[in-house]
């Protein structure tokens, strides 16, 4: 629980201290709730024009446990059309689980806690609701789990409050 905290501090931490910049859309902070495979708390920050840090907090059907995800993503104007983005990143995981849920029952770490590391992509798309101010959007997200490796992805629906 100590690293949760941890890391949750330092993705606030950079947050707070990186540039108000906004982005294309013209909003730089979002809060919100992701839905999908992996579904959680999502926020996003813009630190230029047209990149953003992007952390997101889930849970999964498969691997039962808690994901810390934190995103580096570049966006750009989607179909000449004002307030659409499309975007892509890189980032990095750490997600924490029960062996049970983790593993197959002949697995010597069956009942051990596992702390599993991973990278993520992100590739998606985003509309900014000026009027009510809102964004709504999909991604694909795949990841590569270090612990047994494996590669998956989780596709997702998102909706933020943006400031």
């Amino acid at each position: 629980m100590k690293t949760i905290y941890r890391i949750s501090f330092t993705l606030a931490l950079l947050l707070c201290i990186s540039l108000g910049a906004q982005a294309q859309s013209g909003y730089s902070t979002g809060i919100g709730l992701r839905g999908g495979i992996a579904s959680g708390l999502t926020i996003k920050h813009f630190i230029q024009s047209d990149a953003a840090i992007e952390g997101i907090i889930s849970t999964g059907f498969k691997y039962r446990g808690t994901v810390v995800t934190v995103l580096y993503e570049k966006h750009a104007q989607a179909f000449n059309a004002d307030g659409l983005l499309w975007y892509y990143g890189l980032g990095g995981h750490v997600g924490f689980y029960n062996g049970h849920d983790y593993y197959d029952r002949d697995h010597k770490h069956y009942d051990d806690n596992v702390v599993g590391l991973g990278i993520d992509g992100i590739i998606g798309l985003e509309y900014y609701i000026k009027d009510i101010p809102f964004t709504i959007g999909a991604d694909i997200k795949p990841y590569l789990n270090i612990p047994v490796g494996g590669g998956f992805w989780d596709t997702a629906l998102h909706v933020r409050y943006v400031f």
